[in-house]
């Protein structure tokens, strides 16, 4: 197996494979720096990538369904929303380097690189944003327990990029669109200017993110020479079961240049 390290898919194999959260933030980050100064090349396709990425021994990973109910009041609920949305942006830091890697045959246009590369140096600041508030707060990642949910679902697409796009940018990140205002609102009634600042600036970033998977999306669809609706709606409907129910960001969502007919249940 190459491990060339001028190799972006190399490059990527490396942070999927660090189990520590610093190591894995770092690894991002120089990926990121050096393909922005044009020391990596496009990645090779004959480097694997693995089925799961390494894990630190906390948080306890736990299926959705067993999660603990999270406290919605007081410092320990903030501590458990702020816990919650930091093992979301870890998740997010592999969920780009993968897409990076596990689909590199398919010979993207560069653009598609620079999009993900800087998608998952984005994902790294944030992790780090969040881990340094919960310590600023008296608590660390990995306290709580956090669930595997997000991983399914690359597991679920792991076969088939159109389908890691339909779901995990354009259902997943799209529902974080929909769902971090009421966040927000929550940590600014409870005083917390600083957090709720915090996950603003999260905001503003996943618009980006979202809206790159929909471009991507749409470029691999007109590839395949298959409708983009149709498509999507059907691979949602597979991998996650159905489309999104509302309340939705469209305010947000069309900032990501979403159209509501990929997300409305149609009458």
């Amino acid at each position: 197996m190459p491990s060339s390290n001028s190799d972006l898919g190399a490059a990527a194999r490396a942070v999927l494979c660090a189990a520590d959260p610093g190591t894995k933030v770092r690894l991002s980050h120089a990926a990121a720096e050096a393909w922005r100064a044009g020391d990596l090349s496009t990645p090779d396709p004959a480097v694997a990538m693995p089925a799961r990425p390494a894990r630190p021994e906390r948080p306890q990973l736990l299926a959705p369904r067993l999660m603990p109910r999270r406290r919605s009041g007081g410092e320990r609920g903030r501590i458990a929303l702020l816990h919650a949305v930091t093992h979301i942006e870890l998740n997010a830091i592999d969920l780009a380097w993968d897409l990076i890697g596990r689909f590199a045959a398919l010979d993207w246009p560069t653009a598609f690189y620079n999009d993900w590369v800087a998608v998952a140096d984005d994902e790294a600041r944030h992790f780090t944003l969040l881990k340094a508030r919960l310590n600023e707060l008296g608590a660390s990642y990995g306290d709580l327990p956090a669930h595997d949910g997000l991983w399914e679902s690359a597991v679920a697409t792991a076969h088939d990029a159109l389908a890691r796009l339909a779901v995990v940018p354009m259902v997943l990140e799209a529902r974080g669109l929909d769902m971090t205002p009421a966040m927000i609102a929550r940590l600014q009634r409870a005083g917390d200017g600083i957090s709720a600042a915090l996950l603003e600036t999260i905001l503003h970033d996943e618009i980006a993110h979202v809206a790159a998977g929909g471009r991507w999306f749409a470029y691999l669809c007109r590839v395949r020479g298959v409708p983009q609706n149709k498509t999507w709606r059907n691979l949602v409907a597979v991998h996650y079961g159905g489309v999104p129910k509302p309340p939705f960001n469209e305010a947000a969502r069309r900032a990501a240049g979403m159209a509501p007919e990929f997300y409305e249940i149609p009458t």
